[in-house]
């Protein structure tokens, strides 16, 4: 009897460190974004200067991948439309931004999968889970893209379903994430994005701006590698075999309830940075695998368009909401592509497992992954154009 209430009380106190853990992760994510946020001017320059549909494209990765973002940049860009700082042709520019920003916003994953870096079995099972979202991403971009060029079939689709929506005199809406409610206070006390036309931050009244944004950045780093590295153990030891059944007869039990629950994670908290990332130590664990996080993530990539239309509609501007449902229409092209088809289904899971093979040969590998695909391609093509 002892030694049952000593392993209940051990448990309840590993429960407890686990849930401190994912507050953790979930502000070194949050954390994270408002140090690069302090880039948002830039982005938002560069959005700006937008001139041709594969800029536009470019544009929207590396202002994704700099902000952390992507319902930061759809929402930059929203905002630009329903200003007609874009000009006359903006709904045309804004939509291969979009898709920019769709793959940009899949860095946060796979720099949450580095985390896992030191222990290769874990690593290669967290990389090829994070991947599988960037890969996507950029498969849809490749068809889409081209079609939208030529035959601008999302832009038709956006403007036919907006003058539907219109029609039905639809109202402003406003809705809070509870991830941003816990974690941003203390992420203001820490590190103030918004200074100087708000309160500085702790580390904003010791430094000057520019420093204080890398030692959030670094600090963010830090706290997410601690995080991730407690929380896998502490999974693995509360686990023993009874969550992965859960989750494979439950939670992952097909691919529609995990399409489903991406979703309704994503539109919840409003980011789907956060609910990829959700996964990754769950893939380290080897709690959950490739086949069951990809539909997942095709759901939080539909469930991140939620913010984009409550921009768009929070501006009152026709063509900020031809942009908002472009995003959606785009995702939702891109679920309804792959996902029914087995043989295209298996492209972007079998490319991820590749890629994460591959870079087990060489640690440095996915970090050049990352710079190159997010920073040195896109830059180096608009240095180009």
């Amino acid at each position: 009897m002892t030694r049952a209430k000593t392993s209940s009380l051990q448990n309840v106190y590993k429960l407890f460190l686990l849930v401190i853990l994912i507050y953790l992760f979930f502000l070194s994510i949050v954390l994270m974004g408002a140090g690069f946020k302090g880039f948002r001017g830039v982005s938002e320059t560069l959005i700006a200067s937008v001139s041709n549909p594969i800029m536009g494209l470019l544009i929207g990765i590396l202002t994704t991948s700099i902000v952390q973002s992507s319902s930061t940049t759809t929402s930059i860009v929203v905002g630009l439309v329903a200003s007609n700082i874009l000009g006359a042709n903006s709904i045309r520019i804004a939509i291969p931004i979009i898709m920019g920003a769709n793959i940009g916003t899949t860095i946060t994953n796979t720099i949450v999968s580095l985390g896992h870096i030191s222990r290769t079995d874990e690593f290669k099972r967290a990389f090829g889970c994070a991947i599988v979202h960037d890969i996507f991403n950029i498969f849809i971009v490749a068809i889409f893209l081209p079609l939208e060029i030529y035959f601008r079939i999302i832009e038709k689709f956006s403007i036919k379903l907006g003058s539907l929506i219109l029609n039905s005199n639809i109202q402003c809406a406003e809705f809070k994430s509870p991830i941003a409610a816990i974690t941003k206070p203390i992420v203001s006390i820490i590190y103030n994005y918004k200074y100087p036309k708000a309160d500085a931050g702790f580390l904003q009244n010791l430094f000057s701006n520019s420093v204080a944004q890398i030692i959030t950045l670094i600090l963010a780093v830090f706290i997410l590698f601690i995080s991730l590295r407690y929380m896998v153990k502490l999974i693995r030891q509360l686990v023993i075999g009874k969550v992965e059944q859960f989750f494979s007869d439950y939670i992952f039990k097909n691919g529609f309830l995990a399409l489903t629950l991406g979703f309704i994670i994503t539109a919840i908290v409003q980011s789907s940075s956060i609910t990829t990332s959700i996964m990754i130590p769950l893939a380290g664990a080897g709690i959950v695998n490739i086949y069951q996080v990809f539909p997942y993530t095709v759901g939080a990539n539909i469930g991140t368009t939620a913010t984009t239309l409550l921009a768009a509609i929070a501006t009152s501007s026709p063509a900020a909401l031809i942009v908002a449902l472009a995003h959606f229409i785009f995702n939702f092209l891109g679920m309804v592509t792959f996902l029914p088809i087995k043989q295209l289904r298996v492209l972007p899971i079998k490319s991820a497992l590749g890629i994460s093979k591959l870079t087990m040969k060489n640690k440095l590998y996915p970090i050049l992954f990352i710079i190159l695909i997010f920073f040195v391609i896109p830059l180096l093509f608009l240095l180009l154009n």
